[in-house]
């Protein structure tokens, strides 16, 4: 069991931490999500990422659904402790809305414009 990576993470009142998911070899960010302890103890234990869903109240295993997996490269914990950075290898996009990244939105004047094409129909990936 990884208990020293675990008590070296400050998970907030909600049992919460944020982590940032970024591309290992590109250094793209790809997304932001939660995760608590058992999703941090699964994900080193299996090498596939799993956060913890807010609205779903549970455990989420990405891809579970759409098949757009992310394998562990490495988990980095920031200095002091209350947020994660995960170097994955996102397998096809990493956003629901069938964009690569879930950054796809910039402000640009005062409007918010979109900077990147959905790749993917979004009922192609969740049916």
């Amino acid at each position: 069991m990884n208990a020293a990576v675990l008590d070296a993470i400050a998970f907030d009142g909600a049992g919460l931490v944020p982590a940032i998911a970024q591309q290992h070899d590109t250094g793209e960010v790809l997304m932001l999500a939660w995760m608590n302890r058992a999703a941090v103890a699964e994900t080193l234990a299996t090498g596939r990422v799993c956060y913890f869903s807010r609205s779903r109240n549970g455990l989420w295993r990405k891809g579970e659904s759409s098949g757009q997996t992310q394998r562990l490269v490495e988990l980095r914990v920031d200095c002091d402790g209350d947020t994660l950075l995960l170097l994955v290898d996102q397998t096809g996009v990493a956003c629901h809305t069938g964009h690569r990244d879930c950054f796809f939105r910039a402000a640009r004047g005062e409007e918010l414009s979109t900077v990147a094409p959905v790749l993917v129909d979004p009922a192609a990936l969740y049916g």
